[in-house]
């Protein structure tokens, strides 16, 4: 688009206009004096007619103004309209109502009648003992408000109006109401209903005899906003797990992911959850709006300076009228992002809980969860860790038996291998050929090393996604580990490192250097069993450079990750390691190896579909080699 310039004909035109406008200012300033100074002189003559008035004590007068209250009404009139009824009441100041449980604690604003603090009674800031409770909502991080269209053409927004709260027992349950009164019988009304030792408060919406106050013709729009405090010791760690969900279309789940800024319009949603790693605030609908607006902005941009918050979510949703009012049944749920407690509304809210997609939230739900739930009812939560690691190594070990095994067999054959890439240097194909023969031949499957390995992704994965969003495992200390939910700081740098922080974790290390023994183990052994190819990278040297570049990435990108996570890749290495040399030094026997593979190859061999297809393959590709030439 090209950019528009100013003239000098639009300089002079502006500039006129500009001394217009003081002229016009300054004469409509001179006749309003005017007009003043006439107006007290004829009410000092006035006084001057009128006899003394009787003295009356000054502490009365002070108590009855009714000229100004009606003079604040009738201004409030002027811009409400009927809405200035709900102005003129008893409950038009800036006062708060408190509803609490044994878990909970919710204070309400007259102003907006929305939440404006919640408190998680159970909950710490940052590390146990540090004496500062969670926070979701204080401070006013939040927002909730309804833009409201009347038929008189006003846009009024219910963060500045103020509500009536009425608050009363249902049995154990404590109901709050908050209504915006257009008069005796028209209001807006926000219902909360607490129960015992819940999180979850029931919340509705309710108009009454607002058809005639309210344009109904087009939905209006509900915001919500809430700016997430940070609630843990890594800022980064835990704005990484900070993000916004939605269930949208029935029951399907999304997430807008990690960002500077993110936004989506999923339609038929049916709940919103603002969720800050081990908490969560969601906006629950039995209705579901039609169309939503979610946004979630990242607030930490340096890691050294910005520590309050983590992220800026929104939402925007329209309600829609039915017969000229608002009727929503609603829930608001404020509390820990807990799979167990969430899984229980049968609400499908168990999916904020990031614990994998597919087949990798099926294993951590009904195998590690149940697992570790046992675990912890009886025994220290770092000990669980090391309980269920060994269980899950044991369980692994045949995999890791064949894939040794696999590499042993590979490494007896290797001097024939090499014959092999000697004889056939200038024919690849040929060499192929006569490997593959040999393989077929000592009964040898080059494949068997990957697949073990490749059975072991679900299972690491799964932990992967299982550790950071254990919440169980939030201020559990475990030796030098204060928090097994966050870093294990053992030292603390003066200056920040980045991609690494400003601390030294111990179990990092540790993990770092059993990685780098596992790899030495594995990786070296399958390096000096697979020949090079001609024309292709000498895969040996790759994966000796990986054995010293995989335990420096885990050094970095662990260091500020949950120490319970670093703590299993620990013990897990370990575990291997033992196992690895159990099966080397005790069960397995090269030379059995090597003269199993000797009398294999006195043995007619059958080859499978998949070998018979690869020899075909080649046999063709040779036979069009042949004729090329």
């Amino acid at each position: 688009m090209e950019e528009k310039k100013l003239d000098l004909n639009s300089i002079i035109g502006f500039g006129l206009i500009f001394v217009i406008l003081i002229w016009v200012m300054y004469n409509s300033q001179q006749k309003e004096a005017e007009e003043q100074a006439k107006k007290a002189q004829q009410e000092q003559v006035e006084a001057k007619q009128k006899p003394a008035p009787a003295k009356v004590d000054t502490t009365e007068t002070k108590t009855v103004a009714p000229v100004s209250d009606s003079v604040q009404v009738a201004q409030l009139q002027s811009s409400l309209g009927s809405f200035a009824y709900s102005a003129s009441l008893p409950s038009a100041t800036e006062a708060f109502t408190t509803i609490e449980n044994e878990v909970v604690r919710l204070k309400i604003a007259n102003k907006g009648g929305y939440i404006v603090e919640a408190e998680m009674k159970e909950f710490e800031q940052f590390r146990k003992g540090s004496g500062k409770t969670v926070h979701l909502i204080k401070d006013g991080n939040a927002d909730f408000n309804i833009e409201l269209k009347t038929n008189d053409n006003r846009t009024l927004n219910t963060r500045d109006l103020f509500f009536e709260p009425t608050l009363t027992k249902e049995g154990e349950n404590q109901v709050v109401t908050f209504r915006l009164k257009a008069g005796a019988n028209q209001f807006l009304e926000y219902r909360y209903v607490l129960k015992p030792n819940d999180y979850m408060l029931d919340f509705a919406i309710r108009s009454q005899g607002l058809n005639t106050v309210l344009n109904s013709s087009n939905p209006v729009n509900l915001d919500w906003k809430i700016k997430t405090y940070r609630n843990e010791k890594s800022v980064s760690y835990e704005n990484r797990y900070t993000e916004l969900i939605f269930e949208y279309e029935g029951g399907k789940d999304d997430y807008l992911g990690q960002g500077d800024s993110k936004s989506d319009d999923p339609d038929d949603v049916t709940y919103i959850a603002f969720k800050q790693h081990f908490f969560t605030s969601v906006l629950l609908t039995d209705t579901a709006f039609k169309k939503a607006t979610v946004v979630s902005e990242n607030l930490v941009k340096d890691e050294e300076i910005d520590t309050l918050f983590t992220k800026q979510f929104k939402a925007s949703v329209p309600l829609a009228f039915k017969n000229g009012e608002l009727n929503y049944d609603m829930n608001w749920y404020y509390g820990p992002a807990d799979y167990h407690i969430l899984n229980n509304y049968d609400k499908n809210l168990d999916e904020i809980v990031p614990l994998g997609w597919g087949m990798f939230g099926w294993i951590n739900r009904y195998i590690f969860i149940p697992t570790f739930d046992l675990l912890i009812g009886f025994l220290p939560y770092g000990i669980a860790i090391i309980i269920l690691t060994i269980l899950v190594r044991l369980v692994m070990s045949p995999f890791t038996y064949k894939s040794y095994l696999s590499q042993a067999k590979m490494k007896v054959l290797r001097p024939e291998i090499q014959e092999l890439t000697a004889k056939y240097a200038k024919d690849p194909m040929k060499k192929q050929q006569e490997t593959m023969k040999l393989y077929s031949k000592a009964g040898v499957n080059p494949m068997a090393g990957c697949l073990p390995a490749v059975m072991q992704i679900p299972v690491f994965y799964a932990l992967f996604s299982f550790f950071p969003s254990a919440i169980d495992l939030r201020q559990k200390s475990f030796l030098w580990a204060d928090d097994l939910s966050s870093f294990d700081s053992v030292i603390d740098l003066p200056f920040y490192i980045p991609f690494y922080g400003n601390h030294v974790s111990l179990f990092p290390i540790l993990a770092s250097i059993a990685i780098f023994f596992y790899m030495k183990m594995t990786t070296g052994d399958q390096a000096m069993s697979t020949p090079p190819q001609e024309g292709m990278p000498d895969m040996g040297k790759i994966m000796k450079i990986m054995i010293y570049i995989s335990p420096l990435m885990m050094l970095f990108f662990f260091n500020n990750f949950a120490s319970g996570l670093s703590l299993y890749y620990f013990i897990s290495n370990a575990i291997t390691i033992g196992i690895m040399l159990v099966i080397k030094n005790y069960i397995i026997d090269e030379k059995k190896i090597h003269a199993q593979i000797q009398e294999n190859k006195t043995k007619p061999k059958t080859m499978n579909r998949f070998q018979r297809k690869m020899q075909e393959m080649m046999e063709e590709a040779e036979k069009q080699k042949n004729l090329k030439k």
